[in-house]
């Protein structure tokens, strides 16, 4: 039997993003976000978490500038060139006590376009995306500055509600964007927390944990 095509392995976004020198089609939803919140800008120091292939990091990079830093984190090896101003690291970007997330703290934007593997089902699947979203909200609220901004991808399900409230409660103003370039199928969108309270500030917890976080992984699309 033929391998079935993957209708959005040669769309328009995909095209224009590689000819841009982009890994992935998923810069120009970071870009949008970007027209539309303003989160980046020069000298801010950001936390890619889920990073890889990249797109995401490399465009922080370019609005950042030479003066800022991107720190871009996932349990997968990241072989894209990004930047001059990119701190690669290899390993559990929900690790909570994490020395190389830790080590560039605190920051000014976390980003979150993790996505969980999809299984097939949509009920796991939706959940996961769920897990993924507040997990990348605490580490957040423990390695953001005070009135720091923080994105992150989240599948529309019953429990979109209770991340959003989350959101809600740690930053002054949460918005939620669906991208255009985002596919038609897709239930994704995005929590945007505008303003970090120092409120919702959290402490590191004593003890390291050792234990990847399962199901975490970056965006291709």
């Amino acid at each position: 039997m033929a391998k079935k095509r993957n209708p959005y392995q040669n769309d328009h976004h995909t095209r224009a993003a590689r000819a841009a020198g982009f890994p992935a089609r998923s810069v120009y939803k970071l870009e949008e976000i970007q027209k539309r919140v303003r989160l980046l800008g020069s000298g801010k120091r950001v936390l890619d978490l889920g990073a890889a292939p990249g797109s995401w990091s490399k465009y922080a990079a370019q609005q950042v500038g030479p003066k800022g830093l991107v720190v871009a984190i996932d349990l997968s090896a990241i072989e894209e060139p990004l930047g001059s101003n990119v701190h690669i690291a290899q390993g559990d970007a929900l690790d909570p006590d994490s020395v190389l997330i830790a080590e560039h703290a605190p920051y000014d934007v976390v980003l979150s376009d993790m996505a969980p593997r999809t299984s097939g089902d949509k009920l796991r699947d939706r959940y996961l995306s769920y897990e993924l979203a507040v997990g990348a909200l605490e580490i957040a609220k423990r390695v953001g500055k005070a009135g720091s901004d923080f994105v992150a991808k989240i599948f529309m399900s019953e429990d979109f509600e209770a991340a959003k409230k989350a959101v809600q409660a740690a930053y002054e103003s949460c918005k939620v964007v669906r991208p255009a370039a985002t596919r038609d199928a897709s239930t994704e969108v995005f929590l945007v927390g505008v303003r970090l309270k120092v409120q919702a500030m959290t402490a590191p917890a004593p003890t390291p944990s050792t234990e990847p976080s399962p199901g975490a992984g970056g965006s291709s699309e």
